[in-house]
């Protein structure tokens, strides 16, 4: 394994302040606010924000400060963090990120995870990190098809066999939850539990299932639909047209911006501005990773690769069952809230569900202490199996 350190080299950063500068707006009709998209008073904001005050360096060296490599493995290049614990008895935890997102989404729960006893928690609950980049994203390449989940998933069980932990957990939300499932299926041998912040539940059709649904998971099938109806244009556009997507995506910072802030208001508990739930400077992290990187189109690659699962699984269809625990921490803001009582006929290793009042889809961001609290939670239950090297 090569260590990695980032260094963005100063003309990318000036090609961007460039860019930014020289923007070409659009026009906007009046008082549509985000009906339609990002508003342009607040993306005009945003950008300049981005220009004039945003410090990528200090978000370089943050990311630096940890342990980073890169490995081959199956033919891509995987950039990880590996961040291990002060505590010799931790237990391996691979956090998986998803889209829109990236390893920046994880960097205010390192500290904690790693080292409860400096964050004022239980020594106990201590965690060895393995955080991935997903192959097109990030650091992370992506030169050939195939890379669909179950051969991230295979990858991952590959990195953590060379890393020499023998038994461990997997973590994630969004793509990240549903490559940790597919872990959790694949490699039973090694993996102890499986904790996700994003779990998707689709009704089979059958009459008497959805009659036995309360009003608040109505409310929850309800939000599917709206998402199915309003808010999956990214998704469909992804999985059908990845390369034409990335010519904008990759050539103008305000379209990448644009592109991803979107979600952080309509994945999380924002009403008005995304800020209300992810700060801002966090945001921008995640974007500039983005364009640093020039993986807009090759990230969509994943939904490309995905969409017959997502088909199939919208259809009725269960993927081989689990067997070993899950646990599901519901933020009630995410763009998919799950119903329990379906969750329970798709998992029935399902040992640890947690209802949280308030958070989105980007727990790691908007609920940091709450996302490591459940985590924790749900591995005390596993900690007997839980060996490190």
């Amino acid at each position: 394994m090569h260590p990695f350190r980032i260094d963005i080299p100063q003309d990318q950063l000036d090609d961007l302040h460039r860019r930014l500068d020289a923007t070409r707006w659009p026009d906007e009709l009046p008082g549509v606010g985000w009906e339609r998209g990002v508003p342009l008073d607040y993306l005009r904001k945003l950008a300049a924000y981005w220009r004039t005050s945003f410090d990528w360096r200090a978000v370089e060296a943050e990311l630096n400060a940890h342990p980073q490599f890169v490995e081959e493995i199956d033919g891509a290049r995987v950039h990880f963090l590996h961040v291990t614990s002060p505590e010799p008895d931790a237990t391996p935890l691979l956090l998986t990120h998803g889209w829109p997102g990236s390893v920046a989404e994880f960097l205010d729960v390192i500290g904690p995870l790693t080292d409860p006893r400096a964050h004022g928690g239980d020594p106990a609950d201590a965690f060895h990190l393995v955080i991935p980049s997903i192959p097109g994203y990030g650091f992370s390449t992506l030169t050939e098809t195939g890379w669909d989940t179950a051969r991230i998933a295979r990858a991952w069980a590959e990195l953590m066999a060379r890393l020499g932990y023998e038994r461990y957990v997997a973590q994630g939300g969004d793509a990240g939850a549903v490559i940790s499932l597919e872990l959790g299926r694949i490699d039973p041998e090694h993996v102890i539990g499986v904790h996700v912040n994003m779990l998707m539940t689709f009704p089979s059709g059958d009459p008497a299932e959805l009659a036995g649904l309360d009003e608040r998971d109505q409310a929850r099938l309800a939000k599917l639909g709206r998402f199915d109806a309003e808010l999956s244009g990214y998704m469909k556009l992804q999985q059908t047209r990845p390369q034409t997507l990335a010519y904008g995506l990759t050539d103008s910072p305000v379209g990448q911006l644009a592109w991803i802030v979107e979600k952080f208001l309509d994945w999380t508990g924002a009403t008005n501005l995304p800020e209300e739930a992810v700060d801002r400077d966090r945001l921008l992290a995640n974007v500039t990773i983005y364009w640093l990187t020039a993986t807009a189109g090759s990230s969509a690659q994943f939904y490309y690769e995905g969409a017959a699962g997502v088909r199939a699984a919208a259809a009725g269809a269960t993927p081989p069952p689990l067997t070993v625990p899950v646990g599901v921490a519901v933020f009630p803001d995410d763009i998919f809230v799950p119903i329990r009582s379906l969750a329970d006929r798709d998992i029935p290793t399902l040992t640890h569900w947690t209802e949280f009042e308030r958070g989105g889809h980007f727990a790691a961001l908007e609920q940091p202490a709450e996302l490591t609290g459940d985590i924790r939670a749900f591995v005390r239950t596993l900690r007997p199996a839980a060996v490190t090297v």
